[in-house]
């Protein structure tokens, strides 16, 4: 496993200030993770990029690759409504086909607010805070790229879908593999439905009920299930299958629109403008867009100059549902950011929480952050 190179401590602490002026309360989080949930939360192209670990006869396990999720599972214990935590340490992902590290060190916050709390004020200064950690470390060749998924949503509506294919199609937004399939079938009839009867019985169920199902036929058919998986995430799995099989695709036009609505990566002015273009006049994509320059308006310390806005924008974890954000180096490439983060409303509600919760939060990498780190 290679690890990172350690950051000077004059160049860490700097890196490190912006994040401890907010008086956060500082977390630490569990070296091994649960692996099903992890892959439950970025699909199983992501099993290749963990250290999976595995007692024998125990639940797979991995190599904490990213703090979110666990420090989520920790503001839900507390019982408390609203947070913020602030945490560093090493994450760890294998950096297939490159030269990158496999361990490497992280610095962010998550912030949690109650259900009438300032979303959008939240959004601002979550990325100002990792804009400023970034800065710190003295590149100044950085840009603060934007994106929001929940934009996406509102442009699906816009395009008067059949609900089943809107759904679909929300669903995958952040997954580019899966979005990519489902615009690469447009224009075609749905598929036979070979997806089977006991997918097709599931799809019919609630999630509880379809899970309690599948372990009784498991049980009947003395089948034990093997590499980390439950009972409720496989036939999560079977009913989306099934679901797929059925769904409806789209026309070429409406795959064409959506791609060009993907496309857009501009100035946020522009960006804007190019969106509205594309959907036409829409009440919920008005409503989406609203909010957005205020949250300029509250990034007064980022250079107007320095601010993307790309629809695409998406990480690896595809639990983002509002705002993504990356500050990006002009030394690096695109998948090296210095900082990510974005908005995961739904995520608290995933792992048991409050569905109305609000979530948001970022991370800094001091290597790439510091202007002698990585290049």
């Amino acid at each position: 496993m290679k690890a990172e190179p350690t950051v000077p401590s004059s160049a860490l602490a700097a890196i490190h200030a912006p994040f401890e002026a907010l008086g956060a309360e500082p977390v630490d989080a569990p070296i091994l993770q649960p692996l099903g949930l992890l892959l439950d939360l970025a699909g199983e192209a992501m099993r290749a990029r963990l250290f999976v670990v595995q007692a024998t006869g125990g639940e797979e396990t991995c190599l904490r690759p990213d703090f979110t999720v666990p420090v989520v599972r920790q503001h839900l214990d507390s019982g408390r409504e609203a947070g913020r935590y602030y945490y560093e340490g090493k994450a760890f992902r294998a950096a297939l086909g490159s030269d990158q590290p496999d361990e490497f060190r992280q610095i962010g916050l998550e912030r949690f607010d109650a259900a009438d709390g300032d979303a959008v004020a939240a959004d601002a200064e979550i990325a100002a805070l990792a804009w400023a950690s970034a800065v710190a470390g003295g590149r100044d060749d950085l840009t603060l790229h934007l994106g929001d998924i929940a934009l996406f949503g509102a442009f699906v509506d816009s395009q008067d879908l059949a609900p089943p294919l809107a759904v679909r199609l929300k669903r995958v937004a952040a997954r580019p593999r899966l979005l990519a399939a489902e615009l690469a079938r447009a224009g075609t009839q749905p598929a036979p439905d070979d997806s089977g009867r006991l997918a097709d019985l599931l799809a019919g169920l609630s999630e509880p009920d379809a899970a309690s199902l599948l372990e009784e036929v498991w049980s009947l058919a003395g089948v034990e299930p093997v590499g980390g998986r439950g009972a409720p995430e496989i036939a999560q799995r079977l009913i989306r299958r099934a679901e797929a099989a059925r769904a409806p695709a789209l026309t070429l036009d409406q795959a064409d629109a959506v791609r060009r609505f993907l496309a857009v990566d501009d100035a946020p002015a522009a960006a804007f403008a190019a969106v509205r273009a594309i959907a036409g006049k829409s009440p919920q994509l008005e409503a989406a867009l609203e909010g957005w320059s205020r949250r300029l308006a509250l990034l007064g310390e980022v250079p107007a100059d320095r601010i993307r806005f790309a629809t695409a924008l998406g990480h690896a974890f595809d639990y983002y549902d509002g705002l993504t954000f990356e500050v990006r180096s002009a030394a690096l490439t695109p998948d090296r950011a210095v900082a990510v983060g974005g908005r995961y409303d739904g995520l608290p509600a995933r792992l048991g929480g409050s569905a109305a919760a609000k979530a948001v939060g970022c991370m800094v990498r001091p290597w790439r952050a510091w202007a002698g780190g990585e290049a």
